[in-house]
C-alpha cells in the first residue's frame, strides 16, 4: 500500500517508485528518498504517493497501472533513486499544459541509467532500454515522465502490458530499475505525443551507490539555480535580431518586472501601444516622423520578446495570453502598414501596402494550417495515423528522417547555418529590423518593396519545407 501526502489546489499528482535500494543512500540528516520529497513539497503538487519495492519488475508495473487508472488530473512518475536541481523538476511539474512530457538531456551519452532518446520538433519519437535500440539518439532520458490526463488510460494499459511481457522473459535482461524507462517507451511507440522538456545546464542523474550519490549531490552545488531559471526564461531558438539586438538587454528587465509585478499580458499591451505610437510618426511622413517611429517599433518589439520572456520566467503563459500576443504582433505590423502608407506621397504605395499585407497574411496561413493539420492528425489522426506497437521489436520501427528532412537537421547543429535558416523565413523580429531600418534611412516605397522581395523568398521557402515534411 502506497504512503501518501496530499494538497489541495493543484492538477497533478506524484509517484515516486521507491523500488530500488539506491533511494535509501544518504543525502544530508537523510535519505534521497527524503530529499526528493522535501523538493516536491515546494512544487505545485497535489499528491505524492510512494510505492515500495513489490520485488520484481512485472509487479512494480502493475502497481503503476492501478495507481494510475484511480488518478484524476497529470500524474508524473519518477524513481526515489533520482539526484536533481529542483529547478529540474519544476520546468516540468510546473508547466501549466499539464500535458505528457519527459525530463531530457541534450547530452546523447547513453548509460545504463541514462537510455538513449531521440527528440524531433520537441517531441520524443524514439526511446530505448536495455532492451529497446534507438537509431540516431540525439538526447537521453533523466528519468522524470508525467503523463497527461488524456493519456491516463494509455499508461496504465501500457503498464500492464509490458508486466505481461517482462513476466514472460520477451523483454530480455530489463531489470527493475527500469520501470520508468519501459513506460517512455510504451508510450512513444503507441503513438503518444511526448514533449520533450530538457535540463539544460541543470542535473538530473540516477545514482547506484554512496559514492555516485555524493558525487552527483556534488554537482548540484555547482550551478546556480536562480540565474539558470533566468537564462531559460530566455528563447534558446529565437531569430538572429531577437538573440543578438534584443534578448541580450532585456533579459536584465526580467527581475524588476517581477518586482513590479506586472504580468505578461501588461507587457503585450504596452508593447501594442508603442507600435500604434510608431504608426502615428510614420503617418507623418516626415524624415524625423520615421526616426522617431523606427526607434518605437524597436521598443514594441523588445517589449514583445520580454512578455514571453516574464511568462517562462514566472511560468504563467496560457492560451489566452499566447493567443493575445499573437494577435497583438498582427495588429501592430499591419498598423505600421497603414501607417507608412499614409505618410508616402508615392502613387503606387497602397498598392504595395496592400501586397505585402496580403503576402505576410499568406505566408501565416501556411504555417497555421500547418501546425493545425498536425495537430489534428496527432489527435484524432484515424487510428491508420498511429504507428502499430512495436513493444517487441529492439529497434523503433520508425526510420529515422532522411532526404531533406536529415539535411535540415544537420543544418541545425551548425550556429551560422541555424541563424541563417531562421533569418530566410524573415521572422517578426527580422521584419520589424528591415520595417525600421529602411523607414528611417530611405522611406516607405523602399520598406514595402524589401518586405515583398524578402518575404517572397520566404514564402517560397516555408512552402517548399511544409510540402517536404507533410510527404514524409
Amino acid at each position: 500500500m502506497p504512503d501518501s501526502l496530499t494538497r489541495e489546489g493543484t492538477t497533478t499528482s506524484v509517484l515516486l517508485l521507491a523500488t530500488t535500494p539506491a533511494c535509501r543512500l544518504l543525502s544530508g540528516d537523510g535519505t534521497l528518498l527524503d530529499r526528493l520529497g522535501d523538493q516536491l513539497a515546494s512544487l505545485p503538487v497535489r499528491e505524492v504517493q510512494v510505492m515500495s519495492a513489490a520485488g520484481n519488475l512485472a509487479a512494480d508495473l502493475r502497481g503503476v497501472a492501478k495507481i494510475v487508472r484511480t488518478a484524476t488530473g497529470a500524474v508524473a512518475v519518477l524513481p526515489a533513486d533520482l539526484v536533481l536541481h529542483t529547478e529540474a523538476l519544476a520546468v516540468l511539474l510546473e508547466h501549466p499544459a499539464r500535458g505528457t512530457a519527459a525530463l531530457i538531456s541534450h547530452d546523447a551519452t547513453a548509460g545504463p541509467l541514462r537510455p538513449p532518446v531521440r527528440v524531433e520538433g520537441g517531441r520524443i519519437v524514439a526511446a530505448g532500454s536495455s532492451f529497446h535500440l534507438v537509431p540516431e539518439a540525439n538526447a537521453t532520458f533523466r528519468g522524470v515522465l508525467q503523463a497527461g490526463e488524456a493519456d491516463l488510460a494509455s499508461l496504465a494499459d501500457l503498464a500492464e502490458e509490458l508486466a505481461e511481457l517482462a513476466e514472460a522473459g520477451k523483454l530480455g535482461p530489463v531489470t527493475p530499475v527500469e520501470a520508468v524507462d519501459l513506460l517512455l517507451v510504451g508510450l512513444v511507440r503507441s503513438g503518444v505525443s511526448v514533449r520533450a522538456t530538457g535540463i539544460g545546464q541543470l542535473h538530473a542523474d540516477r545514482v547506484t551507490g554512496q559514492i555516485s550519490a555524493d558525487a552527483a549531490l556534488a554537482r548540484l552545488a555547482e550551478v546556480d539555480e536562480a540565474q539558470v531559471r533566468l537564462d531559460a526564461s530566455v528563447k534558446e531558438d529565437d531569430g538572429f535580431f531577437a538573440t543578438f539586438f534584443v534578448s541580450t538587454w532585456t533579459r536584465h528587465l526580467i527581475r524588476p518586472c517581477v518586482r513590479l509585478k506586472l504580468t505578461p499580458n501588461t507587457v503585450t499591451g504596452i508593447s501594442a501601444g508603442l507600435a500604434l505610437l510608431a504608426a502615428v510618426w510614420f503617418s507623418a511622413g516626415t524624415q524625423g516622423g520615421r526616426l522617431a517611429g523606427a526607434v518605437l517599433l524597436y521598443l514594441s518589439f523588445a517589449l514583445d520578446c520580454l512578455d514571453g520572456q516574464l511568462a517562462r520566467y514566472t511560468r504563467t503563459f496560457s492560451p489566452l495570453g499566447a493567443w493575445a500576443d499573437g494577435m497583438s504582433d498582427r495588429l501592430k505590423e499591419y498598423a505600421v502598414y497603414v501607417g507608412l502608407a499614409f505618410g508616402s506621397a508615392a502613387a503606387d504605395i497602397w498598392y504595395l501596402a496592400v501586397a505585402a499585407m496580403v503576402l505576410q497574411v499568406v505566408r501565416h496561413a501556411v504555417d497555421y494550417t500547418y501546425a493545425g493539420a498536425v495537430a489534428d492528425a496527432g489527435r484524432v489522426g484515424a487510428m491508420w495515423g498511429r504507428p502499430a506497437r512495436s513493444l517487441l521489436e529492439t529497434q523503433d520501427v520508425r526510420a529515422a528522417p532522411g532526404g531533406v528532412l536529415r539535411l535540415a537537421q544537420r543544418l541545425e547543429r551548425d550556429t551560422v547555418a541555424r541563424y541563417l535558416k531562421k533569418m530566410i523565413v524573415l521572422p517578426i523580429g527580422e521584419r520589424m529590423a528591415l520595417i525600421a531600418v529602411t523607414a528611417a534611412f530611405w522611406d516607405a516605397r523602399v520598406t514595402f518593396l524589401a518586405l515583398l522581395g524578402w518575404g517572397g523568398v520566404a514564402a517560397l521557402y516555408q512552402l517548399t519545407g511544409r510540402i517536404a515534411r507533410s510527404a514524409r
